[in-house]
């Protein structure tokens, strides 16, 4: 093995092989174990969520595909309609093009070149992250299959009742000239005004005062509400009011709907332009009155003076005419929540046009029964809770986009608008056994992109065709998914599944947190605390990493305040730390459904976790792999029999089968923060850090049998290769190049560790004998070691050692591990003392025994006192400056929380390491000089 580990040297060269020799193809002969990628959109690229969420989903996959199931991990793409187009547009727009100008057959073409020039990025970045995906099996949602699938569905829908068109109001987009679905709107607290005005009685007895945030859609008004129940206004129910500037009357309902406690009690009713008013005016039979245009301006159902306005001028101008006229009473400063597209970030307008929609009712309910009787199971299962109150208030889906980019809605017009819904036109015609001559045109709208990747999880697989691959993978396993689309995505995957197959889609659903920054932010662009995956597994130079993250924002101002930021926090850009190190970062800090702060100080302590590995690995090479060739070659027949397993064997051994149940757990229970935590506290704490310090005594010891040589070299060697395969599934590279070497010593047969059988807990080699006698032996080492570290002798230096006190049992154990004792602890001599009074000593205790250095000759006493005399001033001036801050009332009460516990946690650390060195400090002052 090299010298020191190179994760760049190794990663894309196992990754090639692994990909090379179909590894990630299903193989196995137990039970099928699949997972459904989600298909990260064909625009764009890796982040750290879609990392951390690929890495766990690779975890599970490479566990089970070890544990011997017919695994397979679906990988694809979505064609994410909306936002690709905006992508191919904004191109065109550069070009001083529209799509328009190309027509909708060429535009698409150029969508699908796009498409084939940009879309490997996701799965290079895939490739590069270790997924072992099968990219023989790779979709992607406009596939001919999925497509056939899709139009399938929407036929059969159609046709039992629950997808219909009708002019309902939706959220429309005036940027992007499409519907959207309420999931696709943001809505945020934004400063705007209230604006009251007065609406004339028709009798002209007065006046009704409403109040609205938006005065430009009273030109669309058809009615004023009032409570039925509020004396002000009983009187005047069924009148009519004269509608400012628009020469119209219109009638006072009464309705449930208004509050009569918030502004006048008398709302306008505007039922084309906001959903409330919708239903209000439903329930009264009022006319809907559409008076924008699809871009959000004024049109011709509106005075003249105001047609062809932008909203927001039609708005200035509607106030200033109404209080010209003397019909506005009072404009406040008021708060609302603006709703805004997700993609254009424009303002959203409901908007009444018509659309296709699917009644969800009758789906929702068995898609809640599913998950109230078991069949899917959601982790963490508070979860539940959220799910049941969605579905149970479920609305029907538009699934209608006025775009081109997508699948192309199945549905054809005669010229009176008589609908045919068929997969095609020729089909079309047969089903409703059209004549020939009958010209038809197809709906010009497209899906949207959920109504296809609500298909997922059996369109893959083959359906509508019974496929081979259905009936083994179908249901899936486990769903691995952020909570911020389980009702884009997941609810709908129920939801369809259910309808199409009479299953389930999965079994599980694994509901993991953000990744956040260090300080608990979410990442975004416009805060420059991005982080790209790759480039923490390559590394990145400051001044691209500047570029980078700055990339086109347009304000100087924050294109500066990122800049100083990410040279603040990357002085010197970001080095290598491999893909490994990343992937045992995420796994450790996954716990259940709690978001994930990620430190780049983490990511630097694993890639040193995989340091300790290769080393450990080196180490073992070097001492044993030629002893044990050489054994094979002489005595193939070697078996146990010819082994000393002394307590440190049965002791690493042991340990390893407790380690194993606690990863295995960890992974079954989606605690993969326990599972990788068992395996660092093993491989860094017990295997590389004792075991390998307890097996130099007998390896350099000429004196040591020749079978207790052979034990521990064995067991170096088949702990090794069985850790490697333990912890193969969060870091496949380091654990893969080791086990090129380790495996076949280990008479371990195949080309790959991937394909190994997985550990399982050996409870017949649970020795809590030699588990308590090494545990005693570390105590002892450990106690010595601490005893040197407080005063200040050399680490190296051989001291005397005495003890007093203790048991049978520590005399017992003494005799049999002195060796070890004294190599480990650095002993020139151990005296067990008897009723005699020790000297002046340092002192540590292992339960009842007493473990005594005596000082005298082995420090400089003036010199030691002096350095503690120092250090102690030191530890002062810390402790006087946090007291002095705690103690200002100003600070503790407007300071983050968490910096005020740490600054209290701080205080009685440094108090508890003063008390410890006054403790060295008496004892050595004691000492004779």
């Amino acid at each position: 093995m090299d010298k020191s580990y190179n994760p760049q040297a190794i990663e894309q060269y196992w990754y090639q092989i692994w990909e090379q020799k179909g590894y990630f193809t299903p193989q196995g002969k137990d039970s099928s174990y699949c997972i459904m990628i989600p298909p990260p959109n064909v625009t764009g690229h890796l982040h750290m969520g879609h990392a951390f969420q690929n890495a766990i989903m690779d975890a599970l996959i490479r566990y089970h595909r070890m544990r011997g199931d017919k695994t397979l991990w679906q990988v694809g793409a979505d064609h994410a309609g909306i936002a690709t187009q905006m992508v191919v547009e904004n191109q065109l727009n550069a070009e001083g093009k529209t799509r328009h100008d190309l027509g909708r057959e060429v535009f698409i073409q150029r969508v699908w070149a796009w498409k084939e020039h940009s879309g490997g990025t996701i799965t290079r970045q895939l490739r590069r992250m270790g997924a072992s995906v099968d990219w023989s099996r790779e979709r992607f949602t406009m596939d001919e299959g999925l497509s056939q699938a899709v139009c399938e569905v929407f036929v059969r829908l159609y046709d039992e009742g629950l997808l219909y068109r009708g002019q309902r109001l939706v959220n429309w987009d005036p940027v992007l000239h499409t519907a959207i679905s309420d999931l696709e709107v943001t809505s945020e607290e934004e400063n705007s005004h209230l604006w009251h005005m007065r609406y004339p009685l028709s009798d002209g007895s007065g006046h009704l005062v409403v109040a609205t945030t938006r005065p430009e859609t009273m030109l669309g008004d058809t009615a004023v509400a009032v409570h039925p129940e509020d004396p002000r206004y009983q009187h005047l129910i069924g009148k009519t009011v004269a509608l400012p500037l628009a020469d119209r009357t219109i009638p006072v309902v009464a309705d449930d709907y208004v509050e009569p406690e918030f502004g006048s009690g008398c709302v306008k009713i505007t039922p084309a332009h906001d959903f409330n008013d919708y239903e209000v005016g439903q329930r009264h039979k009022l006319p809907l009155i559409n008076i924008f245009t699809v871009d959000a301006s004024l049109n011709e159902n509106v005075p003249e003076k105001y047609q062809g306005l932008d909203r927001f001028e039609a708005r200035k101008l509607v106030v200033a005419d109404l209080e010209a006229a003397g019909l506005l009473e009072k404009i406040e400063d008021h708060k609302l929540m603006v709703p805004r597209g997700d993609r254009s970030r424009t303002v959203i307008e409901p908007y009444l046009t018509d659309q296709w929609f699917v009644k969800t009712a009758p789906l929702a309910e068995p898609a809640i029964q599913a998950v109230e009787n078991g069949q899917i199971r959601f982790i963490p299962e508070n979860w539940n809770k959220i799910y049941f109150e969605w579905m149970r208030n479920i609305q029907d889906w538009c699934i209608s986009r006025q775009i081109w980019w997508g699948h192309r809605i199945p549905a054809w017009y005669d010229p009176e608008g008589k609908i045919y819904v068929a997969s095609t036109e020729t089909q079309a015609r047969q089903k409703y056994n059209l004549p020939p001559d009958l010209p038809l045109e197809q709906d010009p709208d497209v899906l949207d992109t959920w109504f296809s990747s609500a298909l997922w999880p059996f369109s893959t697989l083959g359906w509508p065709e019974k496929t081979s691959s259905l009936q083994a993978f179908y249901p899936t396993s486990v769903l691995v998914t952020g909570f911020d689309i389980i009702f884009f995505w997941v609810a709908r995957m129920i939801m369809m599944g259910l309808k199409f197959t009479g299953e389930v889609p999965f079994h599980e659903v694994y509901i993991h947190g953000l990744v956040r920054d260090a300080e608990g932010q979410k990442m975004s662009k416009s805060k420059g605390n991005v982080l790209d995956p790759l480039d923490l597994i390559d590394g990145i130079d400051l001044e691209t990493l500047v570029t980078k993250r700055i990339g086109g924002l347009m304000q100087p101002a924050m294109a500066k305040r990122i800049e100083k930021a990410t040279r603040k926090e990357f002085p010197q850009g970001i080095p290598s730390f491999g893909c490994d190190a990343l992937r045992f970062t995420f796994a450790i800090l996954a716990t259940r459904g709690r978001d994930i702060r990620f430190d780049l100080g983490r990511i630097e302590g694993y890639r040193n976790f995989c340091n300790k590995l290769w080393n450990a690995a080196r180490y073992v090479l070097m001492n044993a792999s030629s002893e044990i060739v050489a054994e094979k070659q002489s005595k193939p027949e070697q078996t146990e029999a010819n082994f000393m397993l002394g307590a440190p064997e049965r002791w690493i051994i042991s340990r390893f089968q407790s380690t194993t149940q606690e990863v295995i757990e960890g992974i079954e229970n989606y605690r993969f923060d326990r599972a990788a935590q068992a395996i660092y506290d093993f491989t860094w704490n017990e295997y590389c850090d004792w075991y390998l310090e307890l097996s130099k005594p007998v390896l350099n010891n000429p004196a040591s049998p020749e079978a207790a040589k052979r034990g521990t070299r064995h067991t170096l060697l088949h702990v090794l290769e069985a850790l490697l395969r333990l912890a193969h599934p969060i870091i496949p590279f380091i654990t893969e190049e080791i086990w090129q070497q380790v495996g076949p010593l280990a008479g371990c047969p195949g080309k790959t560790i991937m394909l190994q059988p997985y550990p399982r807990p050996e409870t017949d080699k649970i020795d809590e004998k030699a588990v308590a006698e090494i545990e005693w032996v570390i105590a002892f080492v450990t106690g010595v070691r601490s005893i040197r570290s407080q005063m200040n002798i050399a680490p190296g230096k051989p001291i005397p050692l005495l003890l007093q006190a203790g048991t049978a049992r520590d005399q017992d154990w003494l005799k049999s591990n002195q060796n070890f004792l004294s190599a480990l602890a650095k002993l020139d001599s151990i005296q067990w003392l008897k009723d005699e009074t020790p000297p002046p000593a340092a002192t540590a205790l292992v339960d009842e025994l007493k473990l005594l250095i005596p000082l005298a000759g082995l420090i400089d006493k003036e010199a030691e006192l002096k350095r503690l005399d120092r250090e102690m001033q030191k530890m002062r001036k810390d402790l006087a400056r946090v007291q002095e801050k705690l103690a200002n009332s100003n600070y503790v009460e407007r300071a983050p929380a968490e910096i005020v516990a740490k600054e209290r946690q701080r205080a009685q650390e440094v108090a508890a390491a003063l008390n410890t060195l006054a403790q060295q400090q008496a004892e050595i002052a004691d000492l004779n000089p």
